[in-house]
Parts: C-alpha cells; structure tokens; sequence
C-alpha cells in the first residue's frame, strides 16, 4: 500500500483524538438543591393560601403558584443508566436499589403533586359567586321540564318555586313573581325561573361585598332542588296507578280476563283506542301485555302507531316490521328503516319484504329483486312475493327468469303468483306459458289466468 492510500485510508477511521468528546456530566447534586428550594417554596405557597383573605388575595397566590410551576418545568431529571444483566444466577427476589436519578424522580413528582393540590384548594377556595347560583337556578328549571309530574306534583312545584322567590327576593330586594302564562305548569315554572336568574345576574353580585348574600341564595336554591326532588314525578306512582289515571280501566265494567289489564286491551282494541293500546304497551314492563299489545296492533294496523313502531323497527324488533307493514303508509323513513334489513340475516328479511311489498314502495324493487339470486331458497321466495306485492313491472323480467330458471319449485311458484299480482299482460301472459309445469303450484298460477280483459 502507497503512503498515500494509506493516508486515505486512516482519514476513514478516526483517532481517539479526533473522536466526539464525551458530554459532561449531569449535576444530581445541583438538581437534588434545585428540588430542596422548591420544596420549601411549597410550604410558602401553602402558608400564603391559608392566609389569603379576598379574591385580590387569591390572584397574587395564583401568579405565583403559575410562577412557581413554570419554574419547576425546567428542571430536567436525567434516566437511569442502563445496567447489564449479565449474571443469570442472580437472585430474582433480590430487591433493585433505587438509583440516584430514580430518588430524584420521585422527590420531583412529589412537588408537582403538591402544586397541582395548592391549585385544587386556590379553586375551592374562590367565591361562591353570583354565576353559582344561577347554574344552580338553570339546573332546578331543566329538572321541573325534563319530568313528568302528577298533578299532585305540579301543585307542590308551585309551591316550592313560590318558596324560593320569596327567599329571592328577600335577599335581593327584588320582585320577582310567579309568572301566570299558558297552561302548562312546568313551562310557567321555567319562565318564573328565567326570570329569577335574570335578578341575580342583574344584581352584579361580588364574591368579596356580596358574600353573605350569595351564601344565602345558594341555600335557597339548595331548598328549591330538594323541594323538587320531593315533589310526586309520574314515575312515583305504581303502574296500575298511572293507568288508572291515564283512564285505561274506565272501559271495564266487569273484569272477564286474568289479568284486568288484558280485557281492558281487548276492549280498547275492539273500540279502536289505539292511544290506550300505545299507553300499555309503553307503560307495561311485561313481555305477556307487550306481545298481546303488539298483536292488537298488527290486526288493526293503525297510523297513530306508525312512530312508536318505527323506533322499535329500528331496534330489529319484528313484530313492529310487520305492523308496518299492515299499515301501509309510504313514508320515506319508514321504507328506509327497513330496506335497512333487505340484505340482512333470513330472520329479519322475511318481515322487512314482507312489509316493504304491503307498503307498496317502489324504493325497494331493485334491492329486493337483487335478492332474487341469493342462495337461500325461502330468501328468493320472500323476495319474489314482496315484489308481487309491490306490483312494479320493473320486476317482470327478473321474476320470469327465476321462473324459468329457478331449482326450486317453490320459488318458481311464488315468482308466478308474483306475476299475476302484478297483472299487466306481459306478466300474465308469461305466467300462461307454465300450464303444464311440472309443479302443481306452478300450474294452479298458470291457470288462474285469463287473457281476456275484465268486463
């Protein structure tokens, strides 16, 4: 090797001389005094919180514990060193020994910890203000109109909240009344209430001045909650009770049923009280009066129920598919809820056809005419007789070709019953073609047609 190359190669492998210099040494000492001041400042700042009096007191601690956590996020605590263990035999129930790092580490997290509880204590001991009691105000008045009440509950609502305005006002020297519009008690009591924050919003109420004032409001209103609490929700009252009341049992003049509430049905469904129907079936918790409810339903098919079926179709409730079905309303988010099902499991397809062919809805032909090819054979029955009963003739030609071409027969028996609902002459003509099928249920479609128009 030349001088030369041998130059070049050693400039590719550095000496120790030119290697990069170690870098120096963290200082534990200089942290481990750094976290010695800190902790004595805590007990300062501690010292400082206890002594404050106002809210102007409370700011300075405030911009000073901010200071102070400011400050103790710069201080960085280096890792541990790695160690190597090399020695398999080592004892593994030995305990390791805290590092000097690890002991800084904890003594760090101790302060932030003591910090993050001076700024807990700082908040606790702020106000109460002006703003508490109107939450507290806001919070009775969501209360009185997200609850239903008897009318024995309405009567001690008004009571209460009367209560509490005369405490209101007592305090702040204003004249809030009870305001007397509309029919509906809870309503009136919101808009009472509404007004009643708005004095105290109007009142400009001082955390430091006004102290006593506050204090005073909040234990009215701590009054007015248990008032509301107290007072009789439509839940408190036994179900029978309820439906006592709702006029459910006005229909029986002698009970001939077990239980009184199954005759009451059969009554209320006789009669065409569909509202009755509706009351049980939401109020009962019983799986004997929600089947008989929903079987009343399904025989009447009325299009009051159309919404609480709805929510219970959108639950994969059957029953409430069916009853959709029978009352046959072409409504958009009815016919959407159940071509959701369409491509589903066997079990809740059968009713959404079904309910989708009763509806009529020209929405559903193609999706339900994509079912004619599924493996499922009772599947592209159901299909194809959904599609009879929508009556489309977009669905004439797919239902001759499962006609023709279908393995089983009973299929190609409802795609022909299909036609002939659909009725049109190209369909029954098709249908006309089958008369010597060699399935008798093919045969009885392709006779009952008559080419002969209807006089």
């Amino acid at each position: 090797m030349s001088d030369d190359e041998a130059a070049a190669d050693g400039a590719d492998d550095p000496t120790d001389e030119e290697a990069e210099p170690e870098p120096d040494p963290i200082d534990l000492e200089a942290i481990r005094e750094a976290l010695e001041a800190f902790e004595d400042d805590v007990d300062t700042l501690e010292s400082d919180l206890e002594a404050a009096e106002t809210e102007d007191d409370l700011d300075v601690v405030e911009a000073d514990i901010e200071s102070f956590r400011e400050e103790l996020e710069t201080i960085e605590i280096p890792d541990p060193p790695e160690t190597e263990d090399d020695d398999e035999d080592e004892d593994e129930d030995e305990e390791d020994e805290i590092t000097p790092e690890e002991e800084l580490q904890d003594r760090y997290d101790d302060i932030e910890s003591d910090v993050s509880d001076l700024e807990s204590d700082l908040e606790d001991q702020r106000g109460p203000y002006g703003e508490d009691v109107i939450d507290e105000i806001d919070g009775a008045s969501g209360t009185i109109t997200g609850t239903r009440w008897t009318e024995e509950g309405k009567a001690e609502l008004i009571e209460v909240v009367e209560g509490f305005l005369d405490d209101l006002n007592g305090l702040l020297g204003s004249s809030v009344a009870l305001v007397d519009e509309g029919d509906d008690v809870p309503d009136q009591l919101d808009a009472t209430l509404d007004e009643a924050a708005d004095a105290v919003d109007a009142a400009e109420l001082g955390a430091d001045d006004d102290a006593e004032t506050i204090a005073g409001l909040l234990e009215a209103t701590d009054d007015l909650e248990t008032g509301i609490d107290d007072a009789t929700e439509w839940t408190d009252l036994e179900i029978r009770e309820q439906l006592r009341r709702e006029g459910y049992y006005d229909v029986l003049d002698h009970v001939k049923d077990f239980p009184p509430e199954w005759h009451a049905l059969k009554v209320h469904e006789k009669r065409g009280n569909v509202d009755m129907i509706l009351l049980a079936l939401e109020t009962f918790d019983s799986d004997f009066m929600e089947e008989h409810c929903m079987e009343a339903l399904e025989r009447m098919g009325p299009e009051e129920a159309t919404d609480a079926m709805l929510q219970k179709a959108n639950r994969r409730d059957q029953p409430a598919m069916r009853i959709l079905g029978k009352i046959g309303i072409e409504d958009d988010e009815v016919v959407e809820t159940l071509l959701d099902y369409v491509d589903s499991n066997p079990n809740l397809q059968k009713p959404a056809f079904r309910a989708l062919g009763e509806i009529g809805a020209e929405a559903a032909v193609q999706p339900i005419a994509n079912q004619l090819v599924e493996d499922n054979p009772d599947v592209r029955s159901w299909a194809a007789r959904a599609l009879g009963l929508i009556g489309d003739t977009r669905a004439i030609e797919p239902l001759a070709d499962v006609l023709e071409d279908d393995d089983e027969d009973r299929v190609r028996a409802s795609a022909a019953w299909a036609l002939n609902q659909i009725g049109t002459a190209e369909a029954l003509e098709i249908v006309a073609e089958y008369g010597d099928d060699r399935a008798y249920l093919v045969q009885a479609e392709a006779e009952k047609v008559s080419l002969e128009p209807a006089t």
